[in-house]
């Protein structure tokens, strides 16, 4: 699960981040009082969506005008600002070409940077460890920096034991070039983020940039924080923070019928039960010629409501122009599943090509139900089958 860069900042603090002072503003009367209330002569008003590069980006209505982060050098021009943004589509590296509708913003005060750099919290999943990733290229994507001028990314890999030690605290913040009591500024702050990450079961806490101000202090002037949603459970505080509006309507609904559902930009649409089956799906879709328009499993004890379900979301993306259905049936029955895509094909009245490859249990009996359903769904024998099926299929409907 994501948040918004004002919430992270606002649990970071919590765990002692150090982060400049702003407030949240849903118009442009409360990004007026948020500045008055800031005080201070410079201003910074940021577009909150989930997504980055939000300074480069540009909105629809004004593609040649400034991006999503903008200055104000008066509380009247903090304003003017809002009204610019509020209500537009912001259009960045990270969302697209549709862009994201900009719903809220940050009003920030105004920060004296000598420098920015880049540090981050994370998995490691070749080492299974929370790693720190640490540069002086900050404010630039990491992806950029790792493949242009990999030196310069700086890592310590923690020990779950031993937790983050101080020692390489010091080591990256020497590699960063800072010195005198930044350094040990830089300790506290690296020390308060590992707690914020472990503490709340983070996948990974970003800070892009980390800045050096004028002064000396390091402060978080940007923050990114992402969840492991299996542990929410355990914190309803950081549930809570949660943006509808920020998520895909069609993964929203999937998780209400407990469905594991990621929307993708192809044409064909699959439903797989098994997670290392739906790779194996969409990876042969791609090696017939065509690409998958999502990830959907549908779990090993789904129900006949819940395949419906399934299908419904599947077929609400415009996008699909074709359905491979591929099922084993190890623990989930050929039967339920057949019951369900014919339930399903029926309600919504099917107009794109169907595929199904089912094998395992009761599959002769699911084979027979579809057969006799009098619906025009395309039997396969096995997973190659059934993509070069679809794809050919999809073609011919085109």
């Amino acid at each position: 699960m994501n948040i918004h860069e004002y919430q992270a900042k606002e649990l970071l603090s919590k765990y002692g981040v150090a982060v400049p002072r702003g407030f949240v503003a849903f118009s442009k009367d409360e990004a007026k009082t948020a500045a008055e209330k800031l005080g201070g002569s410079i201003w910074v008003v940021k577009s909150q969506i989930h997504a980055g590069g939000r300074g480069a980006g540009r909105f629809k209505n004004d593609p040649d005008g400034d991006g999503g982060v903008r200055l104000s050098r008066s509380v009247d021009e903090v304003a003017a600002n809002a009204e610019k943004m509020l209500g537009q589509t912001l259009v960045t590296k990270q969302t697209g070409p549709a862009g994201k509708e900009v719903k809220r913003l940050y009003i920030e005060e105004g920060c004296d940077i000598a420098r920015e750099l880049y540090l981050s919290f994370l998995i490691d999943r070749a080492t299974s460890r929370v790693t720190i990733m640490a540069s002086t290229e900050g404010g630039m994507e990491i992806e950029e920096v790792a493949e242009e001028t990999p030196e310069k990314i700086l890592k310590a890999v923690i020990d779950p034991v031993e937790g983050f030690q101080a020692y390489q605290g010091r080591k990256l913040a020497f590699g960063l070039g800072l010195e005198g009591k930044q350094v040990g500024s830089a300790v506290k702050f690296m020390a308060a983020m590992y707690r914020a990450f472990t503490e709340l079961d983070a996948s990974i806490v970003e800070v892009n940039p980390l800045v050096v101000t004028g002064a000396g202090d390091v402060l978080a002037l940007d923050a990114k924080m992402n969840f492991d949603s299996n542990a929410l459970y355990r914190h309803k505080d950081v549930e809570a923070m949660r943006d509808p509006d920020e998520e895909d309507a069609k993964e929203l609904e999937a998780a209400e019928h407990e469905l594991n559902y990621i929307a993708l930009d192809g044409s064909i649409g699959c439903m797989v039960n098994g997670a290392g089956l739906a790779m194996a799906t969409m990876d042969i879709i791609k090696l017939y010629g065509a690409e998958p328009a999502n990830f959907l499993d549908v779990g090993g004890g789904a129900t006949k409501e819940r395949v419906t379900a399934a299908f419904k979301i599947i077929l609400s993306d415009e996008n699909v122009e074709g359905i491979l259905v591929n099922i084993f049936g190890g623990i989930m029955r050929c039967d339920v599943i057949a019951e369900g895509v014919i339930a399903a094909a029926r309600e919504v009245e099917l107009s794109v090509p169907l595929v199904v490859r089912l094998e395992g249990t009761n599959v002769d009996l699911g084979k027979k139900l579809m057969a006799e359903s009098g619906l025009p769904i395309i039997a396969a024998d096995n997973l190659a089958d059934a993509a070069e099926k679809i794809v050919k299929a999809v073609k011919e409907a085109a």
